[in-house]
């Protein structure tokens, strides 16, 4: 299974492909859709859009795994991260590629065992898993391996029973 992560942004999308066959990963591309702030909303909306295109065209993932969005304080970042997540739902919609969510919680928890985990070690235990020499950079990309790492680690009760999926 192909499987695409997510780390929703509006600067920085993180994106994670995974093939997980047997129980074991492979990581396959791990990068970042970036944004620069001298841009009109629209253009960067327009680069999100087709850039997640070319990641769907390129990999053809059977499945792609989102983080749920969080917030606590700043409204218009939050605005413009919901927008940018709205046209990578959409555009995976369009490529009729089955979608879940996961919230920060749950990935933490598929990733380290543990839902409060720290960033940190999130990321280094994305590093171990996948049998990587560093951590993946930018942050965003671990992330978005670790959505990624979650799916495949819930796929199967998923499928059974239709959770998560938007």
């Amino acid at each position: 299974m192909i499987i695409l992560g997510i780390d929703p942004g509006y600067a920085i999308v993180g994106i994670g492909v995974l093939e997980y066959k047997g129980n074991k990963f492979r990581p396959i591309e791990y990068n970042a859709i970036t944004t620069h702030s001298s841009e009109a909303t629209s253009l960067r909306l327009k680069r999100i859009k087709e850039d997640i295109q070319e990641y769907l065209h390129k990999y053809k993932p059977d499945a792609v795994a989102i983080e749920e969005l969080f917030f606590n304080n700043n409204a218009k970042t939050a605005i413009a991260v919901a927008q940018a997540r709205g046209v990578l739902v959409a555009e995976v919609a369009s490529a009729n590629i089955p979608i879940y969510e996961y919230t920060p919680l749950q990935i933490k928890q598929a990733v380290t065992g543990y839902g409060r985990a720290e960033k940190g070690q999130v990321q280094q235990m994305v590093k171990m898993l996948l049998n990587l020499n560093a951590i993946p950079k930018p942050d965003d990309a671990a992330d978005a391996l670790a959505v990624a790492i979650c799916h495949a680690h819930s796929s199967k009760i998923n499928e059974e029973l239709g959770v998560n999926r938007l």
